[in-house]
C-alpha cells in the first residue's frame, strides 16, 4: 500500500534536478512533487531472490517528466532521493540503475483494509540525525480506480523511470503494472525535517500541507532493464 502526499510547487525548484533529454510534466498546468512511502514484497533482481532483502520499505521524494521518441510520449518519474532500510539494498539500485538511494533506519505501520470496506492506515518512518520523520495517512471506505483525468490518475499511471547520470546523460526504463485503485485520504501529514537529505528548499515545501493526498492499493510491478 502505497501513502502519496503531494505538493504543487515552483517548477523552477526543479529545474537543475530534470535529467538530460527530458522536460517537466504538469497537471493542469501544476508541476507537483510527491513523498511516497511502500512496501517492496517478494523482490526479485533479475529473477533472482535474495535472502532478507525481498520485503522491505521505501520511501521516495519524485517529481514527474516527459520525453518525446518518435512521436511517442513517454510518461515518467525522475527522484530526488529513495530512502531503503538496507545498505545492500541501496547499492543494487545505485549501480543498476544509477538512481539516488540511501540507507537509514526504517518502520511502519500498516492496518486494513478489510473485504467490508473501513478505515485503512498507513504509517512510513525513517530516522536521520537521530530524529525520526514520520509520513501518516488514513481513508475509509473502498478503493476504486483512478478517474479518468484526474491528478490520481497522473500521479500512479507514469510508466517510464529517469535517472541522471555522473557522466551527464540519462538511463531511461521502463515500469510495468495494472492501473492502482485509490482511496483518498482522511487525514494525512508529514513529520520531520529533511532539509539534510532535500535541502532546504523542498523541506520547506515538506512542511506545509499537501495539495493533495491518496493511498494507492499497489500491485505487482516490473522493472525493465535500464538504456
Amino acid at each position: 500500500m502505497a501513502a502519496m502526499l503531494n505538493y504543487a510547487i515552483d517548477p523552477q525548484l526543479l529545474t537543475a534536478l530534470v535529467p538530460t533529454g527530458t522536460e517537466l510534466d504538469v497537471f493542469e498546468g501544476r508541476t507537483y512533487l510527491s513523498l511516497i512511502g511502500f512496501r517492496f514484497l517478494h523482490t526479485r533482481v533479475r529473477g533472482i531472490w535474495i535472502p532478507f532483502h525481498s520485503d522491505f520499505d521505501e520511501v521516495n521524494l519524485r517529481f514527474y517528466v516527459r520525453r518525446s521518441v518518435a512521436g511517442e510520449v513517454r510518461r515518467g518519474v525522475a527522484f530526488v532521493r529513495e530512502i531503503v532500510p538496507r545498505y545492500a539494498i541501496a547499492k543494487v539500485a545505485q549501480l543498476v540503475y544509477g538512481e539516488r538511494y540511501l540507507a537509514l533506519p526504517m518502520r511502519h505501520r500498516v492496518a486494513g483494509p478489510t473485504s467490508e470496506g473501513g478505515r485503512v492506515r498507513a504509517e512510513y518512518g525513517w530516522r536521520i540525525g537521530g530524529q525520526w520523520n514520520t509520513l501518516r495517512m488514513e481513508a475509509e471506505g473502498r478503493p476504486v480506480l483512478a478517474p479518468e483525468g484526474s491528478l490520481q490518475q497522473f500521479i500512479t499511471e507514469h510508466y517510464w523511470g529517469y535517472a541522471q547520470q555522473r557522466d551527464g546523460r540519462a538511463v531511461e526504463y521502463q515500469v510495468t503494472h495494472e492501473p492502482w485503485r485509490v482511496w483518498t485520504a482522511t487525514s494525512a501529514s508529514f513529520e520531520g525535517d529533511c532539509t539534510g537529505i532535500y535541502g532546504a528548499e523542498l523541506g520547506a515545501v515538506l512542511r506545509r500541507p499537501p495539495d493533495s493526498a491518496f493511498l494507492a492499493e499497489g500491485s505487482a510491478v516490473a522493472v525493465m532493464p535500464r538504456r
